[in-house]
């Protein structure tokens, strides 16, 4: 829908990773269960919304969003829908209590928290009622959006041996199928790792693209101004345009630090609502001014304006650079950003969607810029990632020794254990498979690296490693107390009933 008036100046994908880890039954507060639950109210409920809303115009190609399958296993649970609904409840119990306090800002801000809750009960009482694939799939099949995968549970591909590898993928992408009707062409490589050869598998198991970070291609001679076939394979990789994409990420002069948004780390400590503005980013949370919403959505407006105008800019210069030739921008970003960590973020979403044709930019998926002639190559791609050092360090530095041995241990021992072949699937033999995927979920040496709930990370790191050790053990024994145990890790961790532990010795 790019305005006909407007000179064309390039195309512009937005690319939106949608993911937490297996949090289900393994504690509430303050990581744990109430993680996926905020992130649910304010980040998946509004930026779907404004998808849809989007797409009831007859919008097209707004933008390629990535659920892991390990999210969507969680928001299609029928026991967390119901779990999430009464989280909402008591949401709304406290906004309503907060609304007749004798503080006037404190009623105004339990008035709008009772106002963000009720709105929240109707989705899941309306299209939200199964989960987020009923939501997700007219979008999808409309081409309002283009969906991509992933790995199951979100592990750090480059660390894997290709057994597990592969059989991570091809869980991950069964799931998708599974959900959907449809299975992913393209992946959000987790943490946007890559190493070489990935490519290959990725071909073989029917993935066409996937994304990478800036440096990874450019430190290969390539330019984020276009996809590339990567290495011999017609596999596509996109990378993402720091220069533009870090406008919003950058902690230190992206929009969300203005000073008019919601201040995300001050609370009310009674209500547990946010009554504060940023004010500043030095600024002591006892001396940050009050929240005016008004303010905020001038500071969206604004904001999102100036966005459009750095693509555009981005986008010319590119054609200058080029001979005229357009070029293409990738911004990738979390979607808990929008709504969780930058409470104004969907609003500002929307706004940049709607104003960015009009301003003579293509918006599109990573599909349609494929169908629009963005692809070059072959580029031979390096190692990489979007973590610290735009290299493995996160995930395999010195913090994290431990982990990656641990790692490394059970892989190599589940794999033996597995690799005696059986003809009929066994509920015993996929809990082992199953609880190994959990363990090696990068969201534990993240989280260890960067000191952010290290703690908790390293627990459920343990007890992972602990349940699929102890399984393996009694599976090699022939022991019969292999079934009750597989049955009760089931009943804790138990996403992915399609997952077939007979795949995996057959994928080396």
């Amino acid at each position: 829908m790019t305005d006909p008036n407007v000179e064309p100046v390039g195309t512009f994908c937005l690319v939106l990773h949608t993911h937490l880890p297996w949090l289900a039954h393994h504690g509430a507060w303050p990581v744990g269960e109430e993680w996926l639950h905020q992130a649910w109210a304010t980040s998946y409920l509004p930026v779907l919304d404004v998808l849809d809303r989007l797409a009831s115009e007859g919008r097209r190609d707004l933008l390629t969003l990535g659920v892991t399958p390990v999210l969507a296993a969680q928001l299609d649970d029928p026991w967390f829908v119901d779990e999430f609904r009464t989280w909402l409840g008591f949401w709304q119990v406290r906004a309503e209590s907060l609304a007749s306090h004798r503080d006037p800002v404190m009623r105004d801000l339990g008035s709008r928290e009772f106002v963000a809750s009720q709105r929240a009960l109707s989705a899941l009482a309306g299209a939200w009622s199964g989960g987020m694939s009923p939501v997700l799939r007219p979008l999808v099949d409309s081409g309002a959006i283009e969906l991509v995968g992933g790995p199951a549970t979100h592990p750090f591909q480059p660390l894997l041996d290709r057994p597990w590898q592969r059989f991570a993928l091809r869980t991950g992408l069964d799931d998708t199928a599974v959900r959907l009707g449809r299975r992913p062409e393209g992946v959000w490589a987790p943490e946007c790792g890559y190493r070489p050869g990935l490519e290959d598998d990725y071909a073989d198991l029917g993935v066409r693209r996937f994304l990478v970070d800036g440096p990874t291609l450019q430190g290969a001679g390539g330019t984020t101004a276009d996809a590339v076939t990567v290495g011999d394979s017609d596999v596509v990789a996109f990378a993402r345009d720091l220069e533009v994409t870090y406008r919003v990420w950058s902690p230190r002069k992206g929009y969300p630090g203005g000073r008019w948004y919601r201040d995300f780390h001050t609370f009310d400590h009674a209500s547990g609502f946010r009554p504060v503005r940023v004010t500043s980013t030095t600024t002591p949370a006892h001396e940050k001014a009050t929240y005016d919403p008004e303010r905020a959505a001038e500071a969206v407006r604004a904001d999102a304006a100036d966005f459009v105008d750095v693509v555009r800019r981005r986008l010319v210069d590119l054609a200058a650079q080029r001979d005229g030739r357009p070029g293409l921008v990738v911004a990738a970003y979390d979607t808990e950003l929008f709504g969780h960590w930058w409470h104004e973020g969907p609003q500002w979403l929307e706004a940049v969607l709607r104003a960015l044709p009009a301003a003579g930019v293509r918006v599109t998926t990573l599909a349609g810029a494929i169908e629009a002639g963005h692809v070059a190559g072959p580029v031979h791609l390096a190692a990489g990632s979007w973590g610290s050092g735009k290299d493995w360090r996160v995930w395999d530095g010195e913090a994290v020794a431990d982990l990656v041995d641990d790692n490394e241990r059970l892989r190599d021992r589940v794999l033996k254990v597995l690799a005696i072949p059986t003809p009929d699937r066994d509920p015993v033999r996929d809990q082992l498979a199953r609880s190994t995927l959990l363990a090696l979920s990068s969201d534990w040496a993240f989280m260890v690296t960067k000191d952010s709930a290290a703690g908790y990370a390293r627990d459920r790191h343990d007890r992972h490693h602990r349940d699929a050790r102890l399984l393996a053990d009694l599976v090699e024994r022939g022991d019969a107390a292999a079934e009750p145990l597989a049955a009760r890790l089931h009943a804790v961790d138990g996403p992915f009933g399609h997952l077939d532990a007979r795949l995996l010795p057959g994928e080396a």
